[in-house]
């Protein structure tokens, strides 16, 4: 197997770990493999810098920390979702929604909120290029490589992609992992974290990526 071929072979097998890890939590190989992957791909990249790409899974954290975060300006507004604290607002909600789409039984899916940051991340021919906060709505701040120490957050898609894709979602920290942090910071006699929420917003907004690459963060 040539070269070329074998770093394609560990960038699929290390990102298709990623995914199951970290995305479906279902774990397919032992850490200890899963070490030996990572250190295979970065000696072969060492020896042939030429064949290192962006999307590869040792390119996710960035070599120098920045001096501050550029601005993004969204291409659609990203605006914040309202609150219902009772049932006459949601049967408000319910009403406007039957009235513009001239419905009578709307559907509805519903899952938990996750209280973090949001986050839209960009793809162009389905690898990923650029990462940026809500902010005002119309303008955010730049955060691409603290987003790409996040192993939820594919580098690449999988299967086919459109030219371009944005994807809108919420980086945080699992209550679990937030805890074990703070655990880990109070025996080393460091200041932990307020909480979850604080947690995964702080450590987006790091000028240094290998700070937050030591983050417990999720999307």
């Amino acid at each position: 197997m040539q070269t070329s071929e074998r770093i394609l072979q560990l960038k699929k097998l290390i990102e298709d770990a990623n995914h199951q890890y970290h995305v479906l939590d279902d774990a397919q190989i032992p850490d200890v493999e899963y070490d030996l992957l990572v250190r295979e791909l970065e000696t072969l990249e060492k020896q042939y810098p030429e064949l290192v790409t962006a999307d590869s899974p040792t390119q996710r954290v960035g070599a120098t920390a920045l001096n501050k975060f550029s601005q993004v300006q969204h291409e659609v507004a990203m605006l914040s979702l309202n609150n219902a604290f009772n049932n006459d607002e949601i049967s408000d909600f319910v009403k406007r929604i039957t009235d513009t789409l001239n419905i009578t039984d709307p559907g509805f899916s519903v899952e938990p909120k996750l209280d973090g940051l949001a986050i839209s991340l960009r793809y162009e021919n389905g690898v990923f290029v650029q990462g940026a906060t809500r902010g005002d709505g119309a303008t955010g701040e730049d955060v691409t490589t603290n987003l790409r120490t996040i192993k939820a957050i594919p580098l690449r898609l999988r299967g086919d992609a459109p030219e371009v894709l944005e994807v809108r979602g919420e980086v945080y920290m699992p209550r679990a992992e937030f805890e074990a942090f703070n655990q880990r910071a109070r025996e080393r006699g460091e200041k932990p974290l307020a909480n979850p929420r604080n947690g995964a917003a702080g450590s987006l907004r790091q000028l240094d990526s290998k700070i937050t690459a030591l983050r417990p963060l999720s999307f």
